[in-house]
């Protein structure tokens, strides 16, 4: 049995004006190609990383082609996408030319991938391999929890499979799990059939944590689904809001073995409860203020606010400014803000030298939604050129870079200023500089939940604020000009 393997990841915002190109692609080694898949990604927690794995456990050969991966922004450029495509479709003809057909395909994407002049990026993509494969060989996928699911990529695929967690600690697991699928249907152990169904939901970030209610209790029922006989997986999404397209929304997505119309009524029946119980996916916005007001009553420190309407992992710009304000006019001591993006005062940190004091304007550059930059005077404590291992539990195994960084002092509170647009997954990179997170009394991470994974243990307590940004988490706000539907509880209010 022969499996190719590749994918593009991208969740693309298309409320940032800044296009993806090729270049970002091709950061820090972003594409990966043909038998470099192997040694790159082998034991590492991504879902190639999981294909690996279940190659060896299911006794398949793989085939690598390419996986391409760029941080969160804007619109792919057509050409670019349109290059990785065809790249990835020609070194599988040139494969098959050799060595002969291969039996099917795994696909590493993400769900919320947005091309320009293609709304559903992830299901062009998938279409092209059933166009090249014929309708008999399968193709399994694997997706974020915050896809955007359609039902043109439910028609082209055998299976989608996707994350059980926020934050995602299990991509791996779900690699392997995507991998036997394939090796089960290739082997004529089952047949996929799956479907859909779509929920007309905007679910908040601080409600999507699966570790804590009310997300766990979501994620049991669908681990209960999944007990059922003929039952292959049930996946959750809780869609990507930020993402203007047709489709937009959270969903179920159910396999079932050569039973659709069984996929479907499972699908339903588990997006109607969630349907019944919307109320409880919807947080209302929290203040900076009152958040560290209600982190300093419960006396327990550090206190980390979530800066989400800034979070870069979704493709905001992450050079918002009234968090940094905020901590500045009430005089926090030991205040750390992980990251702040600002090239230009990261390269003036690095001009000037570790030990010195620099005039800055600090962020608030991209746009004026983002808030004004602050003018202050800084201390360079450390710099660095952005290169670190990760070693906290979503992307451990996998090394990435922030580019020319350093970390300042602006009276009471540290920032770490860095070039690329990542959100802080673990502590790997403060630990770098020579921070200790651990030590500080207030953080604040420019993520919505993926911090948690590695920062929960530290933290006293933990609050997703709503501080001034381009990925503002109040959706009434958002663009809304392709989306088809009403959706909660922008058109359809919250009580």
């Amino acid at each position: 049995m022969r499996i190719a393997i590749g994918g593009i990841v991208h969740e693309t915002s298309t409320c940032v004006d800044s296009p993806t190109t090729m270049s970002q692609f091709e950061f820090d080694r972003g594409i990966i190609r043909g038998l470099d898949m192997l040694d790159h990604f082998r034991g590492t927690n991504v879902c190639t990383g999981g294909f690996l794995t279940g190659a060896e456990t299911n006794h398949f050969e793989l085939v690598p082609l390419l996986r391409a991966s760029a941080f969160p922004n804007g619109l792919i450029v057509r050409e670019d996408y349109e290059s990785l495509k065809q790249e990835m479709l020609d070194r599988l003809r040139a494969e098959e030319k050799e060595a002969g057909p291969v039996d099917g395909v795994l696909l590493d994407l993400h769900g919320a991938m947005v091309v320009a002049g293609i709304d559903d990026g992830d299901g062009d993509l998938i279409q092209a391999f059933r166009d090249f494969l014929g309708p008999a060989r399968p193709i399994v996928v694997t997706q974020d929890l915050h896809g955007n699911h359609t039902h043109a990529r439910v028609a082209a695929a055998d299976a989608l499979v996707g994350f059980d967690t926020f934050p995602h600690v299990d991509m791996a697991e779900r690699g392997l799990e995507a991998a036997t699928i394939i090796a089960r249907t290739v082997r004529g152990e089952v047949q996929p059939r799956m479907a859909i169904h779509q929920l007309p939901l905007f679910w908040s970030t601080p409600c999507q944590v699966t570790k804590h209610p009310p997300m766990n209790e979501v994620l049991q029922r669908v681990h209960d689904l999944e007990t059922r006989p003929e039952i292959i997986c049930v996946t959750i999404a809780t869609g990507f809001p930020w993402a203007d397209v047709p489709e937009a929304g959270s969903s179920i997505l159910v396999v079932a073995d050569d039973n659709q119309p069984l996929a479907q009524e499972t699908a339903d029946e588990l997006g109607e409860w969630i349907w019944q119980r919307r109320e409880r996916w919807y947080a209302p916005p929290l203040s900076i203020r009152t958040a560290l007001q209600r982190g300093k009553a419960n006396g327990q420190f550090p206190i980390i606010l979530a800066d989400h309407a800034d979070n870069t992992g979704g493709g905001s710009p992450g050079d918002s400014t009234e968090v940094l304000q905020t901590f500045l006019d009430l005089e926090l001591q030991d205040a750390l803000l992980l990251y702040l993006v600002d090239p230009e005062v990261a390269s003036q940190a690095h001009d000037a030298g570790v030990g010195k004091r620099i005039s800055v304007s600090l962020g608030g550059k991209s746009s004026p939604v983002q808030g004004t930059p602050v003018v202050a005077e800084a201390e360079v404590l450390a710099v660095s050129h952005g290169a670190f291992a990760y070693d906290g539990p979503m992307f451990s195994g996998l090394s990435g870079s922030m580019g020319t960084s350093a970390w300042l002092k602006i009276q009471g509170v540290h920032v770490v200023v860095v070039t690329a647009r990542e959100q802080p997954f673990d502590m790997a990179f403060a630990r770098s500089l020579g921070i200790s997170c651990e030590k500080m009394k207030f953080i604040c991470v420019k993520s919505a939940a993926h911090f948690r994974a590695a920062f929960e243990p530290i933290a006293g307590s933990i609050h997703n604020v709503d501080a001034a940004g381009i990925h503002t988490h109040d959706f009434r706000q958002l663009p809304a000009n392709k989306r088809t539907r009403s959706i909660f509880p922008v058109e359809i209010p919250p009580h």
